[in-house]
């Protein structure tokens, strides 16, 4: 493995030295040994402030709302999957709120757990409005509404505030897929019932954890829902730290990871990671912009500060020279996209300047 290629891929992302050598500490036998639950509990403590940061890095205030979390052993996907196998049951009406390619995979985990799901589409280099949701919610009832922060394969992040708002105006539970977006950017968790986030992405963890924040509401409907599943159950990991019980063994060198990542989030100070972000972000469509390329979404306004997509043709053919070229390791976009858009993520440890100077230096090296 060539360990001066840059991998500036929109995750999994360039693991640091410290968390790959905490992976390498002997680890604990987390089924008999209690202690371990003690590590785990403070985890989910560091988690927690990442979770609650606001743009200054301070802690939101989830109110009554409530907030738990939960690490589950397995990659983002199965926290999107999770979530909805454990709120959605037979018949429940669910607003699946798309403008790519994760918001319309929801839809496809409602309908496979028994859900009636209704897409309420955009095109993919726009954002979710508020507006929109506000017309559904007055002529139809639902139950549970599913919503991507940051759609990855196209670099759009859409602004959840106001539609959170709506949706809890009307009782409808919240799944929010935050998986590339929650450790680089403000995530509004306290208006979201679960909310999910995965560990190789701005975490700069290895893949195989999912962290999800859950609501009191949906604790309260999980209770109510009939989930035929084992590991899409949510419901088991309410009280596994009081119970010191996993439902299955953990990944104890992952964990690890993930709590030296975390650790570092907290030791730069969340308003210290945000804005490093958003240079990043700033950096990356600036050079951009001096080769003559523009952002895949409509309005710059849209696009995220963990990843930045480029409406380009022969995406696929530039990647290979990139990476051929100049050992640099970049992805383009996904499904209908993969040949127009090549994507930049500068997220998590490789949210640094010269490291974006060095991917776009090779993108205009292969242009000329």
């Amino acid at each position: 493995m060539n360990a001066e290629r840059l991998r500036m891929t929109p995750g999994p992302t360039e693991i640091p030295t410290a968390i790959r050598e905490r992976m390498a500490e002997p680890m604990p036998n987390p089924d008999v040994e209690s202690d371990y639950f003690e590590f785990y509990g403070e985890l989910l403590g560091k988690l927690e402030r990442i979770f609650r940061a606001d743009a200054d890095g301070a802690p939101a205030d989830v109110g009554d709302a409530g907030m738990d979390l939960v690490v589950l052993g397995g990659e983002g996907i199965l926290g999107l999957e999770a979530a909805v196998a454990s709120l959605v049951g037979e018949g429940d009406r669910v607003l699946c709120l798309s403008n790519g390619t994760y918001g319309d995979g929801f839809a496809d985990f409602v309908e496979s757990n028994g859900g009636e799901a209704v897409t309420d589409r955009v095109p993919d280099d726009e954002t979710l409005s508020a507006d929109a949701v506000a017309d559904e919610l007055a002529d139809a009832d639902y139950d549970v509404a599913t919503m991507v922060h940051c759609e990855t394969p196209t670099g759009t992040l859409n602004d959840l505030e106001e539609i959170l708002e709506v949706l809890d105006d009307h009782g409808v539970v919240s799944i929010v897929d935050a998986v590339s977006s929650l450790g680089g950017t403000p995530v509004a968790t306290e208006r979201i019932d679960v909310c999910i986030g995965g560990s190789q992405k701005c975490f700069s963890a290895p893949p195989g954890l999912t962290v999800c924040s859950i609501s009191d509401r949906a604790w309260d409907r999980m209770e109510a829902v009939e989930n035929t599943s084992f590991y899409t159950d949510l419901e088991p990991w309410r009280t596994a730290v009081d119970d010191e019980w996993f439902p299955y063994t953990h990944l104890t060198a992952n964990l690890a990871a993930l709590d030296a990542a975390a650790g570092l989030l907290l030791e730069e100070g969340m308003d210290s990671v945000f804005e490093r972000h958003e240079a990043a972000a700033r950096r990356c469509r600036e050079r951009a912009a001096e080769i003559g390329l523009e952002p895949f979404p409509a309005d710059e306004g849209d696009c995220s500060p963990t990843v930045t997509a480029l409406a380009v043709d022969g995406a696929g053919d530039l990647q290979r020279r990139i990476l051929d070229e100049h050992d640099v390791a970049l992805a383009t976009g996904l499904g209908d996209h993969e040949d127009d858009v090549l994507r930049i993520g500068h997220m998590g440890h490789n949210a640094r300047l010269e490291r974006v100077d060095r991917s776009m230096d090779a993108l205009a090296a292969v242009l000329e």
